[in-house]
């Protein structure tokens, strides 16, 4: 006789992209997968709070299941707090997802960028390797602040970069002669100072503030030097422009063979 316990059959564990915050940016897979049988998960930064994720969802329309599990992921530095916070929410999402049915966790922006769900992910799949992830990409809050700022991130041959602004304004100055425009993240903890390095290098006007991208409290500011001395929303960006940088030269052989393709198109179009 066998009494070996039977091995259980895990659901998928689905990271659901919300977009930053307008429930219309969600997209038709993702929207699938939230009118799914899938278990909801969404995180919260103490228990019982309310979660950024689940209000996009709310404001689209949809009610929220009855048994849709908050998963709490506390905003600290302190590194012994944070790893059993991450291995309470990777153990409960390994007993749901052990029950069979899939486990949706809800992000907002997209779920590859900057997200709490690819560390879920990994801290889920070393207490279960065998669980199935999928992840539905969505539009990241960087995507949708240059939209509703009308600013492009890149045109043409230029370059972008994205960067937590916790790197320091030493790493951004530096970075600002490597690249056309840099979108600084989470910008609250040093805004006077990305300030100050704005105004010194004279890219406070190719530069704008956007806070909660998408959600009723969206708020674009032109005028970024007239943030000074205000405490902005942790949620928020800087977009940053830098016309003058000096470039390198570009390889030029796939333009050369563009330019000659162009030629091509003209001269049939001409002949027809």
């Amino acid at each position: 006789m066998n009494d070996a316990l039977p091995t259980p059959r895990y659901g998928r564990l689905i990271g659901v992209s919300l977009g930053p915050g307008d429930p219309d940016l969600i997209t038709r897979r993702g929207w699938a997968a939230l009118q799914s049988d899938a278990r909801w998960t969404y995180p919260v930064k103490k228990a019982e709070e309310r979660s950024y994720a689940l209000d996009i969802v709310v404001r689209g329309g949809i009610d929220v299941p009855a048994d849709a599990v908050e998963l709490v992921f506390p905003m600290t530095r302190d590194a012994v707090a944070l790893a059993k916070a991450w291995a309470r929410a990777a153990a409960r999402t390994a007993e749901l997802l052990a029950e069979g049915r899939d486990v949706a966790f809800l992000v907002e922006g997209d779920a590859s960028t900057y997200s709490t769900f690819r560390h879920l992910a990994r801290a889920v799949r070393e207490l279960a390797p065998e669980v199935d992830v999928e992840t539905i990409p969505g539009v990241s809050s960087f995507a949708a602040a240059a939209a509703c700022a009308d600013v492009a991130l890149a045109e043409e041959d230029e370059t972008v970069a994205v960067i937590p602004a916790a790197y320091g304004v030493s790493v951004i100055d530096h970075l600002l002669d490597e690249f056309d425009t840099l979108v600084l993240m989470k910008v609250k903890p040093l805004m006077d100072e990305i300030l100050d390095l704005l105004e010194a290098r004279d890219l406070l006007a190719t530069s704008c503030f956007v806070e909660k991208v998408g959600s009723p409290e969206e708020r674009v500011v032109k005028d970024v030097a007239s943030l000074r001395g205000e405490k902005v929303n942790y949620l928020s960006l800087l977009l940053v422009q830098n016309p003058k940088r000096a470039r390198g030269e570009l390889r030029r052989g796939c333009r050369k063979r563009a330019a000659e393709i162009g030629t091509i198109v003209t001269t049939v179009e001409a002949e027809a």
